[in-house]
C-alpha cells in the first residue's frame, strides 16, 4: 500500500471512529476549540490595542518633541537645582535647529472659568500661534489669535469643545466673554474635538491664550520663563537630528560643560511610541502565554481520550494486526485520528474567535481583525498538539500484542 493510500485509508478510519463516539469526540474538539479561541482573541485584541493606543500618540502632535526642565545636582551643594526654560530659548531653537519646523512655548494651570451664572474648572494655557499646528489642533469655529494679539496681550481665547458644553449648552461660545482669574476674556475660536489623550487627559477640556496674556494676568512668572516648549521636527526621518540640534543649543545657551547633566530633557514623540510598543508586546505575551495553558490543558485532553480509544478497540486492534497490518499502520490511524480531533477543534476555534473578536473590537471601538498569521498559526498549533499529544496513545496502540489483544474482550 502507498504511502498515500495508507493515509487515506487512516482518515477513512478516524473520521468512522469519531462518528461512532460523537459526545466523546465533541468534548474532546471543545479543550482545543477554547484554547485556539483565546489565541486568536488574545492576538487580534493585542494589535488593535497597539494599534489604537498608536493612533492616539500620532493625534497627539506632528513629529513632536517635549523639552522639559530637569533637576540636577548643583555643584557644591546637597540639594538639586530644577532647570530653567525661557521663551528666549525656544526662539533660539526654531532660529537656528534646522531640523525643526515649528516651536511653542506653554505654561499651564487649572483655573475656575466664569460664564453668566455657570462656571467651571478647566486647564488655562498660554502658548503661541505654533502651538495649534505643532498639537494638530484645528478650530471648528471663529479663529486663533494673531502675532499682534501675542504682542499686545490681548485678553482673547480659543475654547475646547468640553469647556464650550459646560458653559454654554449649545449656545455658540465664539464672541462670547468670559472670566478667568477676574479677567475678561473674549472667546475668538473654538477647537475641533479630539478626545482623550494616550495619557488620558481629556483634550477638549482646556482654554489656550496668548502666553503673554497668560503671564500678566493668570499666572505671575519670572520674565519669559515658561513650563516647557515643544517643537515638531521638519519630517520623521529628521526627528532624531533635531534632537541632538535642540539638546546642542541649549547646552551652549545654558553653559553646560562637556559630560555635565543637563537642566532639560528632550524626549520625543517616537520614544513614546516605542514604549508603547513595549508594553503591549509584555501584555501580549502574557495573555497569551495564559492562552497556550488552555492549549496545553486541551491537548492533554484528546490524549486521554485517544487512551480511552486505545483501550476499547483493544481487541479491534489485534484482529488488525493478526491478518497484516503493520505497527506504522497503527501507529498512522491512530495519530490521525488525534490530529483530526484536533485540527477540528482549531478550525471551529478560528471561526469563534473571529467572531468574538469582531463583537469585542466594535465594543472597544479598536480596529481588532483576526490576522493571516494568527490564523495560521492557530491551525498549526491544532496540528502540532494532535501529533504531540497523540503519539504516546497511537504509539501504544501500536506495540500491542496481537495474540494479547485478541485476549481481550
Amino acid at each position: 500500500m502507498s504511502g498515500f493510500a495508507l493515509l487515506l485509508s487512516a482518515v477513512r478510519l478516524a473520521l468512522s471512529a469519531i462518528v461512532r463516539n460523537k459526545l466523546r469526540a465533541a468534548l474532546t474538539v471543545l479543550g482545543i476549540l477554547i484554547g485556539v479561541t483565546a489565541v486568536v482573541i488574545v492576538t487580534a485584541l493585542a494589535g488593535g490595542a497597539s494599534e489604537s493606543v498608536g493612533s492616539q500618540i500620532d493625534s497627539f502632535g506632528a513629529n513632536l518633541l517635549f523639552i522639559n526642565p530637569e533637576s540636577v545636582q548643583s555643584s557644591g551643594a546637597r540639594g538639586k537645582v530644577t532647570g530653567r526654560l525661557t521663551e528666549n530659548d525656544a526662539k533660539a531653537v526654531a532660529r537656528e535647529a534646522v531640523s525643526v519646523e515649528r516651536v511653542a512655548p506653554f505654561l499651564s494651570t487649572s483655573a475656575q472659568v466664569v460664564y453668566g451664572d455657570k462656571n467651571a474648572s478647566t486647564m488655562v494655557a498660554g502658548t503661541t500661534v505654533p502651538y495649534f499646528p505643532i498639537r494638530r489642533f484645528l478650530v471648528s469655529k471663529g479663529e486663533v489669535w494673531t502675532e499682534a494679539d501675542e504682542t499686545l496681550k490681548t485678553k482673547v481665547c480659543v475654547v475646547g469643545t468640553t469647556v464650550a458644553e459646560k458653559l454654554f449648552g449649545t449656545d455658540d461660545p465664539i464672541g462670547r466673554t468670559i472670566r478667568i482669574n477676574r479677567s475678561p476674556y473674549r472667546i475668538v475660536g473654538m477647537l475641533e474635538p479630539k478626545g482623550n489623550s494616550p495619557f488620558g487627559e481629556d483634550q477638549d477640556d482646556r482654554i489656550l491664550m496668548p502666553i503673554g496674556s497668560f503671564r500678566a494676568r493668570i499666572v505671575h512668572t519670572a520674565p519669559g520663563r515658561v513650563d516647557m516648549f515643544m517643537a515638531s521636527s521638519t519630517s520623521d526621518q529628521t526627528t532624531s537630528r533635531a534632537q541632538d540640534q535642540i539638546t546642542s543649543i541649549l547646552r551652549q545657551r545654558h553653559r553646560i560643560a562637556e559630560g555635565k547633566d543637563a537642566d532639560f530633557v528632550v524626549n520625543t514623540q517616537a520614544e513614546f511610541r516605542e514604549a508603547q510598543r513595549a508594553i503591549t508586546g509584555v501584555l501580549s505575551a502574557l495573555l497569551l502565554s495564559v492562552a497556550a495553558v488552555s492549549l496545553v490543558v486541551g491537548g492533554i485532553g484528546v490524549m486521554n481520550i485517544m487512551l480511552v480509544s486505545v483501550a476499547e478497540r483493544t481487541r479491534e486492534i489485534g484482529i488488525r494486526l493478526s491478518i497484516g497490518a503493520r505497527e506504522r499502520d497503527i501507529l498512522t490511524q491512530f495519530l490521525v485520528e488525534a490530529i483530526v480531533l484536533s485540527l477540528v477543534g482549531g478550525l471551529l476555534g478560528i471561526v469563534v474567535g473571529s467572531g468574538a473578536t469582531y463583537g469585542l473590537g466594535r465594543a472597544l471601538g479598536w480596529n481588532a481583525v483576526p490576522s493571516a498569521e494568527s490564523v495560521g498559526v492557530a491551525v498549526a498549533t491544532s496540528a502540532i498538539i494532535g501529533v504531540i499529544f497523540g503519539f504516546l496513545p497511537a504509539r501504544r496502540a501500536a506495540k500491542l500484542d496481537p495474540i494479547e489483544a485478541l485476549r481481550q474482550e
